[in-house]
């Protein structure tokens, strides 16, 4: 089951159409708040359908409580940086208020230079996790969709911390559609494709894992509940710009494939006066 938020109320993905739901949940995390799963919609009645190129889609979770994100988890990523690989999950917080609709438009600040792409396979929590064994992870996991953890590569090697780097509006894209676990056939090959005004630029599946998914969220759950409706990016496989020295520039398209989920669309605006700069932002003397 794919589910949908759109300016219409939530709705599955039935026959290249939205089955707009008979439902009083505004999106998809207030659902897993009372629920805890998708179970729920596969079963609610439909109020009408709509085509599916006539649906404005919107952000399914609405605001996120919160979003986890870890750096360096693929194996790919790790060979291409020349690190080695680390014996702990690197995790930080991003801020919510970054995520944006699925389609919507990114404008890059003025003072970013190095504005970056990450595609990713984000879960979506379900029911709570505190101090989970691996085993209870999967059952928790409402769904997976499809993210672009964007990253300000300069502001990352001059603050060092993730968070400031990846938490300008706009820069988490989540959605389009959430994708039940109930239905993933192959949980350890679910396949992540990046791709660039249409250039295939990334191409892995979670197999590639430093982490994989049930040993990362059960490391998290033992520092920090994980509730209904959070969400948990789990890195990203090599060749971002980073990795190609190549950078998002004003036009740029960026679609984000994850197996079973909606592609993910952002479009990167960059102002024309690049000559604001944020004097808080120096690059640290040597």
């Amino acid at each position: 089951m794919r589910v949908v938020m759109t300016d219409a109320g939530l709705g599955r993905i039935e026959d290249e159409a939205v089955s707009l739901l008979d439902t009083v949940f505004p999106n998809v995390g207030a659902v897993l708040e009372q629920d805890g799963s998708l179970r729920g919609l596969a079963c609610c009645a439909v109020r009408r359908r709509i085509p599916f190129d006539e649906a404005t889609l919107l952000a399914p979770l609405g605001r996120p409580r919160a979003v986890w994100g870890i750096g360096l988890n693929y194996l790919s990523k790790a060979v291409s940086t020349g690190r080695g690989l680390p014996e702990q999950p690197i995790l930080y917080l991003a801020a919510s208020s970054g995520v944006s609709s699925p389609g919507a438009q990114v404008v890059i600040p003025q003072s970013v230079t190095e504005p970056d792409y990450e595609g990713e396979i984000a879960v979506v929590v379900g029911r709570r996790l505190h101090q989970a064994a691996e085993s209870e992870v999967w059952p928790s996991i409402a769904g997976i969709t499809a993210a672009n953890d964007m990253t300000a590569r300069d502001v990352m090697r001059i603050t060092g911390t993730p968070a400031l780097a990846k938490s300008y509006p706009g820069f988490t894209p989540l959605g389009p559609s959430i994708y039940s676990s109930d239905d993933l056939e192959d949980r350890h090959g679910i396949r992540l494709r990046t791709r660039v005004n249409g250039e295939l630029v990334q191409d892995d599946t979670s197999d590639g894992m430093i982490f994989p998914v049930p040993d990362l969220l059960s490391r998290l759950s033992w520092f920090a509940a994980l509730e209904p409706g959070d969400v948990v990016l789990t890195g990203t496989p090599a060749g971002t710009g980073q990795d190609r020295a190549c950078f998002l520039a004003d036009g740029d398209e960026v679609r984000v494939e994850v197996d079973g989920v909606l592609p993910l669309v952002t479009r990167i605006v960059r102002p024309t006066d690049a000559s604001q700069h944020d004097h808080r932002l120096t690059e640290p003397v040597s």
